[in-house]
């Protein structure tokens, strides 16, 4: 492993702390590209997990998602001296050549690619163990790698849902008034994927069409399988749980479900924080949303923090 790669990571050492490096690692058919910013002496390094959809390593996506938190968090902690490694997903952008179809995944295809990454880090740095930190959906992966992966120091959960994918979806579309006329269609499509079932979309609205495209049905049959919060109540792991409390995607109450899951668990909730990380002044939701698109907005007050002192302490 200690390659060229190996080499231009390592040679960051006479580099400011914050240089930040290009390195792939092995996917299932062509290379993973991430970046990786080199820990201080002795400091610990953290494996950024993304969330959902075509969301690249700095944390952005192509659906109006440019606040780039996942950047701003690697350039955060490393002023601290801490080391960080954040990759494009498989199939998508720099790691297009990973995978034909990156629809064509499940939660263990993602688990294989944590072990890649970890692996990389571990081999480059030295370290025993590395962090994971999965944001989102990136949670469910990052609890799913720890049971099955060696070398993991512990696990910070950002924003990730606590409930099955099943029961977020049916909770979200049932809170909004508007998704009445396609609520049956909806509740009935995600019935049967628990189930194991994949559904016939062509006669169903043109939205729901979108959200249980064929190609993604095999995906969401396999992300309904886990339960988060069961997940963590198993986990022997340090664990960080960090919610913030303007997150209009994964509410509060996910956070504390975590919590009361896993007693163990060190939780840190951030009052003004919301899904992409950064504060938003009040209740308003065209502020919350507009701060999605907004690279220019520091990271919530307490983010650094919280996960600095959890994963320099391992408590």
């Amino acid at each position: 492993m200690k390659t060229a790669i190996a080499a231009a990571v390592l040679a960051t050492g006479a580099a400011p702390a914050a240089a930040q490096v290009a390195v792939e690692a092995p996917g299932p058919e062509g290379s993973l590209a991430g970046t990786f910013v080199a820990p201080a002496e002795g400091k610990p390094v953290v494996l950024v997990i993304p969330g959902s959809g075509p969301t690249d390593q700095d944390g952005n996506n192509p659906m109006g998602v440019t606040a780039a938190p996942y950047k701003l968090l690697a350039e955060d902690l490393a002023e601290r001296g801490i080391g960080t490694l954040r990759a494009d997903k498989r199939g998508l952008f720099a790691s297009k050549a990973a995978v034909a179809d990156p629809n064509a995944v499940t939660i263990s295809d993602y688990v294989d690619d944590v072990l890649a990454w970890s692996t990389l880090a571990r081999a480059v740095t030295g370290r025993e163990c590395v962090w994971l930190l999965g944001h989102s959906e990136g949670g469910l992966v990052a609890l799913a790698a720890q049971e099955r992966l060696e070398n993991i120091c512990g696990v910070v959960l950002v924003a990730a849902p606590a409930r099955s994918f099943g029961t977020l979806l049916r909770e979200q579309l049932t809170a909004n008034p508007a998704n009445s006329p396609i609520l049956a269609d909806a509740l009935s499509a995600i019935d049967a994927l628990e189930a194991g079932d994949k559904v016939d979309v062509s006669g169903m609205h043109p939205a729901l069409q979108g959200l249980f495209a064929p190609q993604v049905q095999s995906f969401l049959i396999d992300a309904m399988r886990y339960d988060p919060a069961a997940m963590a109540a198993k986990s022997s792991l340090p664990i960080l749980i960090v919610q913030g409390g303007k997150d209009i995607q994964v509410p509060q109450t996910d956070g504390e479900l975590f919590r009361t899951s896993q007693p163990s668990a060190r939780y840190a909730l951030l009052p003004d924080m919301n899904h992409v990380l950064k504060d938003v002044p009040g209740d308003d939701r065209a502020a919350n949303l507009a701060a999605y698109g907004d690279p220019s907005l520091p990271l919530a007050q307490g983010l650094v923090d919280a996960i600095a002192g959890f994963v320099e302490g391992g408590e």
